[in-house]
């Protein structure tokens, strides 16, 4: 397989995750989002969104976006599962997963602010846009797994919740957020970041880390 990335990038961050918990091997294809490398003609002759990542498997088949990328690893190489069995729970985890993947992190992304940037808001105004975005999406996600078991997002296993939680974190604390206010969610990074899998799919640790 070949995952086409950023190292920085929160989605390819996910699916980096992903595959070392299923103990996958993929070739990595940096693309640097700040030079705008994701914009060359042969990139978006896969990928016609210009977006990271990609995940072309052996036989050449690409795919796009990294929930979608996750769920077809999970279902191809269920062990370990990132989704639960019971449809019910397999809803929540989804819908925490995605209130970050698709409602916190499209706002406060590269792409985004360069947009502000390029609309004449000054760079103390950007951050604060990203910082603002962080810290909505982070104290719903709290609410919404307040109850729940830990010491992972939801019980004692990493899901699809957790590989996205820990990248937005990442990210939250780039922008300045404080984070003291999510104890839950704190947990649950703790617990992941615990887990080599996670530890290894750090930006820190890619082969393109600046």
């Amino acid at each position: 397989m070949k995952l086409h990335g950023y190292f920085r990038s929160s989605a390819s961050y996910r699916v980096r995750i992903a595959l070392n918990l299923k103990g996958l091997t993929a070739d990595h294809l940096p693309h640097h989002l700040r030079k705008g490398e994701q914009r060359h003609p042969s990139y978006l002759a896969i990928n016609p969104q210009g977006l990271v990542p990609t995940l072309q498997d052996d036989g050449g088949t690409i795919l796009t976006q990294s929930l979608a990328i996750i769920e077809w690893l999970d279902e191809i190489h269920p062990e370990p599962p990132l989704l639960p069995q019971d449809p019910l729970r397999r809803a929540k985890v989804r819908a925490f997963a995605m209130a970050l993947a698709c409602d916190t992190h499209p706002v406060q992304n590269l792409k985004v602010l360069a947009r502000l940037r390029q609309l004449g808001l000054p760079e103390e105004q950007v951050t604060d846009w990203a910082a603002w975005a962080n810290r909505e999406g982070l104290a719903a996600c709290e609410t919404l797994i307040a109850g729940e078991p830990g010491p992972f997002c939801f019980g004692p296993a990493p899901t699809i919740a957790d590989l996205c939680l820990v990248p937005q974190l990442a990210n939250a604390r780039r922008f300045g957020v404080a984070l003291e206010a999510f104890p839950r969610l704190l947990q649950a990074e703790t617990a992941a970041k615990a887990i080599e899998a996670f530890a290894d799919a750090a930006p820190d640790r890619q082969p393109d880390a600046e």
